[in-house]
């Protein structure tokens, strides 16, 4: 265990990251004893980057580490004044979405919404799993601004950041309302989420299926449920995740498995098997997404690696590296999703071949914009004729 320690003192430290690199090769002050992390996929909470001081624990040899609580759960409420993000991706089919949380109770580690916990001052580590914000207000937030004047409609994408079924959803039901929101007002809407939870809302996504106006995603990462368990801890299983495509589709809505991420040397190997299964399970098309690994994520993976799967290190960010010029991550528009390179250009064909050969080609058929009815009132000032 002392050889791990010091091979992640000298490898964590991200490139260009001066004040992270020194906490990180300071070793085992911000690594998470086990027992309070159980549960969670980091196994480090430095500091977020705009903070002007860095904390960590350490043993003062007076046993006090022995007595820190485990972490749990904790969910503030957010009241933002908009709901509705915009964007200009050039690589993303939708120019609009809703996150009905900040933060992920899932604790996927590879998730590349982590870095956004910095902004409220918060880890991208074990706080980005349990210091959760909630959204109770979206949606009314969400029903006023469709009401407003001149707004034209388009595909809303719940998911695309942290996942609109996490646990706490179960209590909260803000992604219910805001399906219920948009079913009344013939909103489009694309879901993608990891979660079985899903299935609650089918009676809601097949009504607006039915009139072309909804599309989910179920990211189903690896059949290997050891694998799923480590690197998604409180994800769905994997059976669980089939089942939930297979409810879906029984129902008459269009579903997608997406295998995102992939990672080389890790679940590379189970592109086919997991498109196989999500076609049996009755997905209509599939898609994946490449590794990412911005900002915090990357020592976040690392440290991670390290920990499951010491044996693989090397060759795992060998050729993530190899796919992204040399580097553990490239953001340019057109390479973050896919990756550049011979392995990467490997994995796309491979994929391509799967899908074609199972009739999972992209073949989404567009959703409908036709029969929106902006909802009455919603907050906006009413015609007086």
């Amino acid at each position: 265990m002392a050889e791990l320690t010091d091979i992640s003192r000298t490898i964590l430290a991200p490139a260009g990251k001066a004040d992270l690199a020194e906490a990180l090769m300071a070793g085992s002050g911000l690594r998470i004893d086990i027992d309070r992390r159980r549960g969670r996929g980091a196994g480090l909470n430095f500091s977020g980057r705009f903070e002007p001081q860095s904390r960590e624990t350490f043993d003062d040899g007076w046993s006090t580490l022995e007595d820190l609580p485990a972490f749990k759960t904790e969910v503030q409420v957010e009241k933002p004044r908009s709901i509705i993000t915009r964007n200009e991706s050039p690589d993303i089919p939708f120019d609009r979405s809703v996150n009905p949380y900040r933060g992920c109770e899932h604790g996927c580690i590879y998730c590349f919404a982590r870095p956004t916990h910095a902004f409220m001052g918060l880890s991208a580590g074990i706080d980005f799993e349990a210091r959760l914000f909630a959204k109770p207000d979206a949606p009314k937030l969400l029903e006023r601004e469709l009401s407003k004047p001149g707004y034209k409609p388009r595909v809303i994408a719940i998911g695309t950041n942290t996942d609109p079924y996490q646990p706490i959803e179960k209590e909260w039901r803000i992604m219910r309302q805001i399906l219920e929101v948009l079913d009344a007002a013939n909103h489009p809407v694309s879901v993608v989420t990891k979660s079985a939870l899903i299935t609650r809302d089918i009676d809601i996504l097949a009504g607006m299926a039915k009139r072309g106006l909804a599309w989910v995603g179920i990211s189903v990462t690896t059949l290997d449920r050891r694998l799923a368990r480590s690197m998604e801890p409180r994800a769905a299983t994997p059976a669980k995740r089939l089942e939930a495509i297979r409810a879906l589709s029984e129902a008459g809505i269009p579903v997608s498995v997406m295998m995102a991420p992939v990672i080389p040397a890790l679940n590379d190997h189970e592109i086919e098997r997991v498109l196989d299964s999500g076609k049996a399970a009755g997905a209509s098309e599939a898609s994946y997404v490449l590794l990412r690994l911005p900002l915090e994520v990357s020592p976040l993976f690392r440290d991670w690696l390290l920990r499951s799967y010491p044996e693989r290190y090397r060759h795992v960010m060998s050729l993530v590296r190899s796919m992204r010029g040399g580097k553990d991550y490239d953001a340019d528009f057109g390479k973050r999703m896919k990756g550049a390179g011979p392995y990467a250009w490997q994995i796309a064909r491979r994929f391509e071949m799967a899908a074609k050969r199972l009739g999972l080609t992209r073949n989404r058929r567009t959703l409908s914009t036709d029969l929106f009815v902006p909802p009455s009132g919603g907050g906006v000032q009413l015609s007086l004729l």
